[in-house]
């Protein structure tokens, strides 16, 4: 029987790794993507049938040439997790145009052309997951987060479309709202006075990002909030 293959785009040592590990540990060959190959490297030795791909969000060709080699190397992806994110942040008086238009086309656009790259995989098979792992910027925009909160308020939209269009074909998208500092070694050196509670665990993360890949069809989640239990909201 044919390993699942799950594909993360945006593979970093926080939730990237956290999510990756944890497919693995089910069984899945994992399709690492990222920009830079050293880490993925890395982290593709420790585990067993995934594969590193250098994968650039923002160029509209990339998925479909890595996607169509994932296929070549592991098989048909049956998850796509797309985790990659530009978090620019600045007001309108401190932004300029190049900026905000990052934002857009990695977190909204970069969405589009990689779940337009793996639909026909998906579709082959009968169904899929495709996971976005997205921001509490998607629900309010601060002053400060005028590219951020509005390409991630443009990738939710396009989620619920995603939704509403390939959930009858069997295809389940959900939207995973992270609400907090993602507990890595930067943010814990940037916040030493914080305790625990106050920083979103990885692996506890990965966990409801792997939950969602296997509900069943009667109860499909489309928006998840996840935060720590010290954080205000």
């Amino acid at each position: 029987m044919r390993q699942a293959v799950t594909a993360v785009v945006g593979v970093g040592p926080g939730n990237g790794a956290a999510i990756a590990r944890r497919f693995a540990r089910d069984g899945h060959r994992v399709a690492l993507c990222a920009r830079s190959l050293d880490y993925l490297e890395t982290l593709a030795a420790e585990l067993p049938g995934s594969k590193a791909y250098a994968y650039d969000a923002a160029a509209p060709d990339s998925p479909e040439a890595v996607f169509a080699q994932v296929r070549e190397d592991l098989g048909p992806i049956a998850n796509l997790v797309y985790n990659a994110g530009s978090a620019v942040f600045g007001d309108i008086d401190a932004l300029d145009f190049a900026s905000f238009q990052n934002a857009w086309a990695i977190n909204t656009a970069g969405l589009f052309q990689a779940s337009k790259a793996v639909l026909p995989q998906m579709r082959g098979a009968g169904g899929g997951n495709i996971v976005v792992i997205g921001a509490t910027a998607s629900r309010k925009g601060s002053a400060a987060f005028a590219a951020f909160a509005s390409a991630k308020a443009g990738q939710r939209g396009l989620s619920e479309a995603l939704a509403r269009k390939l959930g009858p074909e069997g295809i389940h998208v959900s939207y995973v709202i992270v609400d907090g500092v993602i507990d890595i070694p930067r943010t814990r050196a940037m916040l030493p006075d914080r305790p625990d509670d106050f920083f979103l665990k990885p692996d506890q993360i990965a966990d409801n990002v792997h939950h969602l890949t296997v509900q069943d069809r009667s109860a499909w989640t489309f928006e998840l909030d996840l935060r720590p239990f010290g954080e205000k909201w």
